[in-house]
């Protein structure tokens, strides 16, 4: 009986709630391909619904984090001969609508789906030796993904226009001076640093306020500041009724840190604190 192959994405349950996810085809240095897009999805939903998962990591295996699609796959696609199913898999945009947080390890090359994946996650880590690049117009290609929307919310209009339209590379020194990137970390501490932070958030912020946080950060982009400031004011009343306000205070008060619930399935609803139908989209 043949062994199953290794998985294109690897999996690991820290004891803290750390999900280590980890692109795993390192021989083509995590290229992308559709099976790897149907198990990334997958494992997000997993991630999603178990109340023990708390933050997410997610790195490459070897010396790259994924320079985009796999060139097979491209030259298929763009033959015709074996077209891409666009229409039939779900929005390629899941970190931004998983509610827990998500943290990116830049270990290496991170270009096309691979640098979309990476500006979709909350906090980015790399190497000083990464390499950034949109690499879209090098393709005849536009801005997927709603990376338009987003990069220019990073790194201003301005750098995103450079960035988008040049296709250029740009190591993660230059990324962290854009505001790319959040953090550098030497090689050998890149992960070890990324999952410690994923680790803090895991032990010490609750996961139902993160959730609504993650949602204020997208949905704001798109309010007025008075808007915004409504909306925190009715979320606020909202969080004060949940559980973990009450943790919070009494942790604090007896100097201990905090015991917050699990975050399963989708995270509840604040619907109390919306003031029309649109106030409660995501």
């Amino acid at each position: 009986m043949t062994e199953n192959p290794t998985p294109v994405i690897l999996t690991e349950l820290t004891d803290d709630g750390v999900m280590l996810l980890t692109l795993n085809r390192p021989e083509r240095h995590n290229a992308w391909t559709l099976e790897m897009e149907l198990l990334y999805n997958e494992l997000f939903d997993r991630a999603e619904a178990d109340p023990r998962v708390r933050a997410v990591v997610l790195t490459g295996a070897g010396r790259s984090f994924c320079p985009g699609m796999d060139m097979s796959v491209l030259d298929g696609a763009s033959s015709g001969a074996r077209p891409w199913p666009t229409g039939q898999l779900p929005p390629r945009t899941r970190p931004m609508s998983f509610p827990k947080p998500v943290v990116a390890a830049v270990n290496g090359a991170c270009a096309g789906i691979g640098f979309n994946q990476a500006l979709m996650c909350d906090v980015r880590f790399a190497v000083p030796h990464a390499r950034f690049a949109a690499a879209f117009s090098a393709r005849g290609l536009v801005a997927e993904d709603g990376v338009s929307w987003i990069l220019p919310r990073l790194v201003g209009y301005g750098n995103a226009a450079d960035l988008l339209l040049s296709s250029r590379r740009v190591t993660g020194t230059e990324a962290l001076s854009l505001g790319l990137v959040n953090r550098l970390a030497e090689p050998g501490r890149l992960l070890p640093e990324a999952l410690a932070y994923a680790t803090e958030l895991a032990r010490s912020a609750s996961p139902y306020a993160m959730s609504l946080i993650k949602r204020q950060l997208a949905e704001d982009q798109a309010r007025t500041f008075a808007d915004s400031s409504d909306r925190a004011a009715a979320l606020l009343a909202v969080a004060k009724r949940a559980p973990d306000y009450r943790e919070g205070v009494l942790s604090f008060i007896e100097r201990r840190r905090p015991e917050f619930a699990g975050l399963g399935g989708t995270a509840p609803e604040p619907s109390e604190a919306s003031s029309s139908p649109a106030e409660t989209s995501s």
